[in-house]
C-alpha cells in the first residue's frame, strides 16, 4: 500500500467519522428549526428575495460597508458556486449513487433558512474592524450575540480556527485549484497529444497551469474586499448563464429521458435501484455533505460576506444571501446531475460499477464524459474546463477573504497579508497534487475528503450558534415583516 493509498484511506474513514449521524443530524435540525421559528420565509419570501437583488436598492454602496449588497451576494456566490458544483456533485454520484443529489436538495431547501440566518446574523452583529473595514460572520455573531460570553468567545474562536484550516487546505482552496489543473490538463492533454478522457496529462501541464492559477488569484486577492467584489459582481453572473446555457443543451439533447432520469434518481436515493459500489447511506452521507461543501447553508461563510455589505438591515441581507442556496442547489447542482444522469455518465463510477474497478473515473472527469457525450468536435470536456476554471477562480477569491477574515479575527490586522501569499502557496500545492500522487485518478478523493472534514469542523460551531440565536433571528424577522415596510 502506498503512502497515498495510506492517506486516502484515513481522510476517508475521517470524513465518514466527520460527516456521521450526528452532524448530518445537527444540520438538518438547525435548518428545520430556523424554517420553523422563521415560518418558512424560504418558500413564502423567496420570489421578493429573488426580485430583491434585481433591485437598485441592492446595488447601492452607500451605507456602512465596504461593497454594495449584490456584490456581497456575488462575493458569496463567487465562493459557493465553484467546483463543487461540477466536480462535487459528480463526487457525491460516484460515490454515493445518481441518488445523492436527493439528499442535497433536501439539506438546500432547509438549508435556505439557514443561510437567511447567516446573512441576517452576519450584518447584526459585525464589527469595524482596525483597518476600518467592516468584519462579519460567525465569530463576530457567537461572541456578539450570545449571553454566555465565555461560550462565544469559544465558539467564535474555534470558527476562526477551523475555517483557516478549511481555507488553505479545504473547500475554498486546494480542491478548487485541484480540480481547475486537472480539467485543464487533461483537455490540454487530448488536444495536444491525442489523450481521451480520464488519460493522466504530462505532470508540466499541472506545474505550469498552477502557477497560472496563483498569479491570477494574486492579483485580485492582494486587493483586498473591494477588489474582489468588483471582480465578483461582473464575472458570477456571466459564468452561471454560461454554465446553464451548455447544460441545457446536454439536457435537451436528452429530455425524452428526463421522466426516465428522475424515476432512477429517486430509485436509487431509498435504495430501490440496486448498485454495487454505493447504499442509501453512503448516499445520504455524500449528498448532504457535498451539498453543504457546494451552498455552505449551515458553514457561516457567506456571513462574513454579507457582513461586508453597505446595508444595516439585517432581514434584507438574510433574504438576499438565502438566494445564493436556490441559485446554487436548486438550479446549479440540478443541471450537473441531470448532464450525468442522462448521458449514463455515472455508470463509470464506483457507486455503479464497484470500488477499484479499471476505468472508474471520479469528480469532474465523471461531468466532462457527461459533456463530451453530446457536445461535438471534442468541446463538451473544453466546455467543462472552461467552467471549471471560472468557477473555481471566484471560489477562491471569494474563499480568500473568507479565511483573511477568520485569522484577523484571530491575530488582528498585521496577519492579513502574510495569510493573503500563504493562501496562493497552497492553491499551487493543491494544483500539482493529482502528478505527485501518481496514475490513480481516485486519490482525487483525497482533496474532497479534505474539504468535507474542514467543512464539517467549520459547521459544528457555526450551527450550534445559530440553534442559540434562532430566537434572535425569529423575533426581528416577525417585527421587521410586520411592519410591511421593506
Amino acid at each position: 500500500m502506498t503512502f497515498f493509498d495510506k492517506v486516502l484511506n484515513f481522510t476517508t474513514w475521517l470524513d465518514n467519522i466527520m460527516w456521521g449521524p450526528g452532524m448530518i443530524g445537527l444540520l438538518l435540525m438547525t435548518g428545520i428549526v430556523l424554517t420553523f421559528v422563521t415560518r418558512g420565509l424560504q418558500f413564502t419570501k423567496l420570489w421578493y428575495s429573488l426580485k430583491l437583488i434585481f433591485s437598485k436598492e441592492s446595488r447601492s454602496d452607500e451605507g456602512h460597508g465596504d461593497i454594495s449588497p449584490f456584490a456581497a451576494l456575488m462575493t458569496a456566490l463567487a465562493a459557493t458556486v465553484g467546483n463543487g458544483n461540477i466536480a462535487g456533485v459528480a463526487t457525491a454520484i460516484a460515490i454515493g449513487g445518481p441518488g445523492a443529489p436527493v439528499f442535497m436538495w433536501i439539506a438546500g431547501l432547509f438549508g435556505m433558512a439557514t443561510k437567511y440566518a447567516e446573512g441576517f446574523l452576519g450584518v447584526k452583529y459585525r464589527e469595524v474592524a482596525e483597518n476600518g473595514t467592516m468584519a462579519g460572520g460567525p465569530m463576530y455573531y457567537v461572541k456578539n450575540g450570545l449571553k454566555n460570553k465565555k461560550l462565544g468567545h469559544i465558539l467564535g474562536s474555534a470558527f476562526a480556527v477551523f475555517g483557516v484550516i478549511a481555507c488553505l487546505i479545504g473547500t475554498g482552496n486546494m480542491a478548487q485549484s485541484n480540480s481547475m489543473t486537472a480539467s485543464l490538463a487533461n483537455t490540454f492533454n487530448q488536444y495536444l497529444h491525442g489523450g481521451v478522457s480520464g488519460d493522466q496529462a504530462p505532470a508540466m501541464y499541472y506545474y505550469v497551469i498552477g502557477a497560472i492559477i496563483a498569479l491570477l488569484v494574486g492579483m485580485v486577492i492582494i486587493g483586498g474586499i473591494k477588489k474582489i467584489g468588483s471582480v465578483s459582481e461582473k464575472l458570477v453572473p456571466a459564468m452561471i448563464i454560461f454554465y446553464i446555457f451548455f447544460s441545457l443543451w446536454v439536457i435537451l439533447a436528452n429530455v425524452d429521458q428526463i421522466p426516465a432520469a428522475y424515476v432512477l434518481i429517486f430509485k436509487s436515493a431509498f435504495g430501490l435501484q440496486p448498485l454495487l459500489g454505493a447504499t442509501v447511506g453512503l448516499a445520504i452521507q455524500n449528498g448532504v455533505s457535498r451539498g453543504l461543501l457546494s451552498n455552505e447553508a449551515g458553514l457561516g461563510s457567506a456571513a462574513i460576506a454579507q457582513g461586508a455589505s453597505a446595508s444595516d438591515e439585517p432581514v434584507k441581507n438574510g433574504f438576499i444571501a438565502m438566494t445564493g442556496v436556490f441559485i446554487d442547489t436548486i438550479l446549479v447542482n440540478t443541471m450537473t446531475t441531470l448532464t450525468i444522469v442522462l448521458t449514463g455518465a455515472y455508470q463509470f463510477t464506483q457507486a455503479w460499477r464497484g470500488s477499484g474497478v479499471e476505468g472508474n473515473i471520479t469528480s469532474i472527469l465523471v461531468t466532462q464524459q457527461a459533456f463530451d457525450s453530446v457536445i461535438p468536435f471534442g468541446l463538451g470536456g473544453t466546455i467543462i474546463a472552461v467552467s471549471s476554471f471560472i468557477f473555481g477562480y471566484t471560489t477562491l477569491i471569494g474563499w480568500s477573504y473568507y479565511g483573511e477574515k477568520c485569522i484577523e479575527f484571530l491575530g488582528g490586522n498585521k496577519v492579513i497579508l502574510p495569510f493573503r501569499y500563504t493562501f496562493i502557496a497552497f492553491l499551487f500545492i493543491g494544483a500539482i497534487i493529482t502528478p505527485i500522487a501518481g496514475e490513480s485518478l481516485e486519490y482525487l478523493n483525497i482533496v474532497w475528503n479534505l474539504g468535507n472534514i474542514g467543512n464539517a469542523l467549520m459547521a459544528f460551531p457555526n450551527l450550534v450558534g445559530l440553534l442559540f440565536l434562532a430566537g434572535t433571528v425569529a423575533a426581528v424577522t416577525k417585527k421587521r415583516l410586520s411592519e410591511n415596510t421593506l
